[in-house]
């Protein structure tokens, strides 16, 4: 999609604040406290901060953009944080802050936390994987920030997040902010066309999700929710097979893995 921005003269820098929140829900079952804690521990270390470090750094490549700075964190007893700096241009090593790594992990890599910062952007994660005593369902949530200054748009990484995880359900949230100048000083609030997220969600993805859109188009806001249409049981059972369960329990199992998706879809506490 070509952008107004590349079509006319602008007066200085565009200077548009585009930011992408992006919340990941992967739900499984769990029947015992032994099982619970096994998801949460394999879980943990299958999104540790170096996965994530690698996964936000294919983001930032996917956009467009250079890393400043990297900055990770794994927490105890589970969780983990990243948050990059990054710029929309390559800057030159004299103009970077000497406190950052530029992207480079030879020396970060032995420290217990790092942090990356892009110059104007950013791009940060964060985990929580969680489990209540009383509950058989498990849940497992990533956020993503994607902001952005310029003409860099975060949307360009839509498809590859939702690649990267597994995702039963999705919430997007899309801003512009601010405004930046034609050379005859008229404002623009938006740089590109958009009436829907959806639009920049590839087409076999959307296939199987049911999604709907909340948008506020005058203020540049859109809100997209995402849940995963079929649930296949056995996907969902955590170190069990699914034929070690008599029919009338798997139908159980799965009446539950779909209330929780419903309320988490909704936002409510529904059943």
């Amino acid at each position: 999609m070509i952008g107004l921005a590349e079509k006319i003269s602008l007066y200085g820098f565009n200077n548009l604040t585009k930011s992408l929140s992006f919340n990941i829900y992967d739900i499984c079952y769990a029947k015992t406290e032994k099982q619970k804690r096994d998801y949460i521990e394999y879980i943990d270390e299958q999104y540790n901060s170096d996965r994530l470090t690698n996964i936000l750094c294919e983001v930032t490549e996917n956009i467009g953009a250079n890393i400043l700075n990297i900055s990770k964190q794994d927490y105890y007893p589970q969780g983990a944080s990243v948050t990059l700096l990054i710029s929309e241009e390559k800057l030159s090593p004299e103009l970077i802050d000497m406190s950052c790594n530029r992207g480079q992990f030879s020396n970060a890599m032995i420290k217990d936390c790092v942090v990356a910062h892009l110059d104007k952007s950013h791009v940060t994660v964060h985990t929580y994987p969680e489990f209540h005593p009383d509950n058989d369902i498990t849940t497992f949530r990533v956020d993503i920030d994607v902001s952005t200054c310029g003409t860099v748009s975060p949307l360009s990484c839509l498809n590859f997040l939702i690649k990267s995880f597994d995702s039963d359900i999705i919430t997007i949230d899309y801003r512009v902010r601010g405004f930046t100048r034609e050379i005859n000083g008229k404002k623009l609030f938006l740089d590109h066309e958009i009436n829907s997220i959806q639009n920049f969600i590839d087409p076999k993805i959307l296939e199987r999700y049911d999604a709907i859109d909340v948008n506020v188009y005058q203020s540049n806001i859109y809100h997209t929710k995402m849940m995963i249409k079929e649930i296949n049981l056995q996907n969902y059972l955590f170190n069990t097979d699914i034929f070690e369960i008599p029919p009338k329990e798997r139908r159980e199992i799965h009446d539950k893995l779909t209330k929780e998706m419903i309320e988490i879809y909704c936002g409510v506490n529904i059943y």
